[in-house]
């Protein structure tokens, strides 16, 4: 298959992708306008926050803010088939809640923000509070190299990146139940990126449609 043909067949098969490459360039708008009419129109792309932000300014608002004006401006391309944005912060930043709650007031109203953190300070009663009062979403991703992730619904939408070499018929169906009981209204599921993926995620949304 040419380069050129391989998002029209993804997106004719699974209903929305993570972009990781948008974590190391941030994504210009032209790009966006061609990834936007090669998609079916249900077709959402989860976007992968520039690690300007979430690695070099580590969340600063004042040293963020440009950087996320920008990002959220090229979104505008991608009109409805724009999914969540992902914030994934390094494993050296610890918990700061001051912080993320003037970060938090960088976005737009309708910024649709997941945090996945990777240190375990972060996971707090206070840190939710500040994730519920902005409608932004606790990624919740499970990995070889931490401990069970807790599942805590901070927004009306779910995220959530299963990141396991291997998963057996039972342990998606154990996430679609898991998943299938909380009130969300939506929830982005994403493998990592092998080539087992594609058959983990047409098997997930099936065990979740039965």
């Amino acid at each position: 298959m040419k380069p050129e043909g391989m998002l029209r067949f993804y997106g004719e098969r699974l209903p929305t992708v993570e972009i990781n490459n948008t974590f190391y360039q941030m994504p210009k708008e032209a790009v966006l306008e061609n990834w936007a009419q090669c998609t079916p129109a249900a077709f959402r792309f989860s976007i992968k926050a520039s690690r300007r932000i979430t690695h070099m300014s580590r969340l600063k608002a004042d040293s963020a803010a440009d950087s996320v004006a920008y990002l959220y401006k090229n979104l505008q391309t991608l009109g409805e088939k724009r999914g969540p944005v992902l914030f994934q912060l390094p494993p050296f930043l610890g918990k700061d809640l001051p912080r993320l709650k003037e970060f938090l007031r960088l976005l737009p109203p309708d910024h649709g923000a997941a945090f996945e953190f990777r240190n375990e300070s972060w996971f707090a009663d206070d840190v939710y509070d500040a994730l519920k009062s902005a409608g932004a979403a606790l990624c919740l991703s499970e990995r070889e190299d931490n401990a069970p992730p807790p599942l805590v619904e901070t927004a009306s939408w779910g995220y959530v990146r299963l990141r396991l070499e291997t998963y057996s018929e039972a342990d998606l169906s154990a996430w679609a139940r898991r998943l299938g009981a909380t009130a969300w209204q939506d929830v982005y599921v994403y493998f990592m990126h092998e080539p087992t993926a594609p058959g983990y995620a047409q098997a997930l949304m099936r065990a979740a449609a039965t």
